[in-house]
């Protein structure tokens, strides 16, 4: 599939390909960056994956651009910026809500549910489409995406973002389930991503590898400080590993930081002590 490059004008619908639309919605920012992509999928009856905000005009426009034909509501995962719509377009159409059962400890939408769960393996079908389901915890637990088959264009909601880093934030954030789930969806017959922030991506194999290249390089860059310093905190590690990022990025650098470190530990590579520092464990 070759999709269709569009502008995030939030208040218009965008056609990326013959089954699939796209409306952004008004939630710009430094972690949306054009806002939280809102995808309708089918013709006959319509998957809308990833309400985004509680906005009412983007709701509405969401609905108006369905039809009347929205059937499924399917969330990625319950971050409020991707799932805090779901309630009022239900309210709006009468679709079911569906999302990964796992419960989410840190940042969620306290409000969300839903009234069917999915899981690795199940299967979206209509007429016109096939979406097959694919667990990929790591950005968080209940982390879903969604492979549109024979077409191959993968829905990864935050598992992979336009041109940009997830941030991995413990507790939900699991560094080691997340390289998981990219090397999982390097087995998987992608041939475009559709993330849940920014343009659809053309090169997914390599966008895939970048990643997981880029956060091996930010694990070993951390294990050669430690081995330098002997004992850092986590601000020390990341004043020096982001001394090339502006300082308002520093704070969400570190939940990465820390990510990273506790799949260390886990790995008996690293140790934490009761001072707060981290060194390399001893062997």
């Amino acid at each position: 599939m070759k999709a269709e490059q569009a502008p995030f004008d939030h208040r218009r619908v965008y056609r990326l390909g013959p089954l699939v639309r796209r409306v952004t919605a008004p939630n710009p920012g430094m972690m949306t960056g054009p806002g939280t992509n809102t995808y309708l999928v089918g013709r006959a009856r319509i998957a809308v994956i990833d309400t985004g905000v509680d906005d009412s005009a983007h709701i509405q426009r969401v609905a108006q651009a369905g039809d009347g034909r929205i059937c499924w509501i399917l969330v990625t995962h319950t971050h409020p910026d991707h799932s805090r719509g779901a309630l009022e377009l239900q309210a709006l159409t009468g679709a079911p809500i569906y999302a990964h059962p796992a419960p989410l400890r840190g940042i969620r939408d306290e409000g969300f549910r839903a009234d069917a769960y999915l899981d690795e393996g199940d299967v979206i079908e209509s007429e016109d489409f096939r979406l097959r389901v694919l667990h990929t915890p790591g950005h968080a637990a209940n982390h879903l995406c969604f492979l549109l088959e024979p077409e191959g264009l993968l829905f990864a909601g935050d598992q992979v973002m336009e041109r940009v880093t997830v941030v991995i934030n413990p507790p939900d954030g699991d560094m080691s389930a997340y390289l998981d789930s990219l090397e999982r969806l390097q087995g998987e017959p992608i041939r475009c991503i559709a993330p849940g922030h920014g343009a659809v991506i053309e090169q997914p194999r390599a966008e895939l590898e970048r990643i997981i290249k880029h956060r091996l390089h930010r694990e070993q860059q951390i294990l050669d400080l430690l081995a330098i310093k002997a004992r850092a905190s986590i601000h020390e590690l990341v004043e020096q590993i982001y001394a090339d990022v502006p300082p308002s990025l520093h704070a969400m650098a570190a939940r990465s930081v820390l990510a990273h470190l506790l799949k260390l530990r886990a790995e008996s590579r690293v140790a934490h002590g009761d001072d707060g520092c981290w060194c390399i464990a001893s062997r």
